[in-house]
């Protein structure tokens, strides 16, 4: 199996080396990541200028590639030719951090892997909640995301799905089981933070607390605050589809 490897946070990421080292178990992995961290980057795309990308080593002395675009751009640009191959399977992580509800509209983790569902490759993105912390243990994560990537290519995981996981933190012990579940309801607690340079310009900052979600049965937020790893299945259409009945109600014309 050929699988490609990106992220959000950067080529050089403990979250990306841990997954890759489990991910060689299943086959050929080959790393394209950003060069920087674009967490929150979203589904950014560089049409107006250039893209260039280096090779460089990571920590195991590997070599992996290293893109000066986004999360969305390292995918696309492996798939336009980048790469000598064809992928059998996208996958996107360790995210530093949980990628739930909400969350998957802004995340370049989710953005990277959705990227291989454009072309029709099967995608996965593994999130490990508080992965930001500098004591992260990204070992149960990525066990998890080889038993996830194996499972999904027996099952013959459709090319129109993604699998969005988050593993809470947590030993193998704990973290012992995985739940099939729906997006939650993630709130955010952003504030606008205004301030002045030294020549009395404005500028912004968005701070705030941190976001948090209702942990409701059935849910990704309350899978992980029960000590289970959630997966949910992901695609594009994001079609209402009660309005499409009710609108084809409603009468359109140019009057």
């Amino acid at each position: 199996m050929n699988i490609l490897l990106s992220n959000d946070d950067g080529v050089h990421s403990p979250g990306l080396l841990a997954l890759k080292g489990q991910l060689e178990q299943l086959g050929r992995v080959t790393v394209v990541a950003p060069e920087r961290n674009w967490s929150a980057g979203s589904h950014s795309r560089t049409l107006f200028a250039p893209l260039r990308i280096n090779e460089v080593q990571l920590a195991d002395g590997s070599p992996a590639l290293a893109c000066d675009g986004s999360p969305a751009d390292c995918v696309g640009l492996a798939l336009l030719g980048v790469l000598d191959h064809r992928p059998d399977l996208v996958v996107s992580g360790i995210n530093l951090g949980a990628n739930l509800g909400h969350d998957v509209l802004y995340s370049g983790t989710v953005a990277a892997a959705m990227e291989g569902l454009v072309v029709g490759i099967r995608s996965i993105a593994i999130s490990l909640v508080d992965g930001y912390k500098p004591d992260s243990d990204f070992s149960v994560a990525a066990t998890w995301a080889r038993r996830i990537v194996a499972s999904a290519m027996e099952l013959q995981l459709p090319s129109d799905i993604l699998l969005n996981v988050n593993v809470p933190q947590g030993s193998a012990e704990i973290i012992n089981d995985a739940k099939v579940t729906r997006l939650g309801h993630r709130i955010y607690r952003d504030e606008l933070i205004k301030r002045l340079d030294p020549r009395g310009r404005p500028y912004y900052w968005v701070g705030g607390a941190a976001p948090e979600g209702k942990p409701d049965d059935g849910t990704d937020f309350g899978a992980v605050a029960n000590n289970h790893v959630s997966i949910t299945p992901l695609h594009f259409d994001m079609t209402n589809l009660d309005w499409v009945q009710r609108l084809s109600t409603a009468i359109w014309n140019n009057a």
